[in-house]
């Protein structure tokens, strides 16, 4: 009788470890991959508030026209993104930008969002080709030639 106790407990012991590991990997597995998202924002989200603020984003719209002011003496450029609806934010980059970037394109910065409402990028891209608009900002580019609001 005893014996059986014994291997009853043991049982139970084991399934009880396998249940506590399968959840602490499960919780682990969460952690890990919710720290690596990085939601999208557009201008409208910025300027409104409701982008988290010293979090890691990703962010995008239009570069306004004549908004790109390049350090003269380093790699720093700020630029202004827009969404021909009213809502723009500043932008400052530490580095070198992609080749197709230029005022009136799309573009998708990926940062923090500063407590002064600047964002500081730490990785810029461009569309590709004339053809191409990335999904997040396709109702931007018909927009363009709108007058702000």
């Amino acid at each position: 009788m005893k014996a059986m106790n014994r291997q009853r407990r043991a049982r139970l012991a084991a399934t009880v470890l396998l249940l506590v590991g399968a959840a602490a990997t499960v919780a682990l597995t969460l952690a890990a991959l919710n720290e690596n998202v990085n939601a999208f924002h557009p201008p409208a989200s910025i300027v409104g508030g409701e982008a988290p603020v010293n979090t890691s984003i990703r962010a995008g719209g239009m570069v306004a026209e004549g908004s790109v002011r390049r350090d003269a003496t380093g790699l720093a450029v700020s630029f202004v993104v827009t969404d021909h609806q009213g809502a723009d934010y500043p932008v400052r980059y530490h580095g070198i930008l992609p080749d197709l970037f230029r005022e009136g394109q799309g573009v998708l910065v990926t940062g923090e969002l500063t407590a002064a409402g600047v964002f500081e990028a730490r990785e810029v891209l461009a569309r590709h080709d004339e053809n191409y608009m990335p999904p997040e900002l396709a109702d931007m580019a018909a927009h363009q030639g709108a007058a702000p609001r």
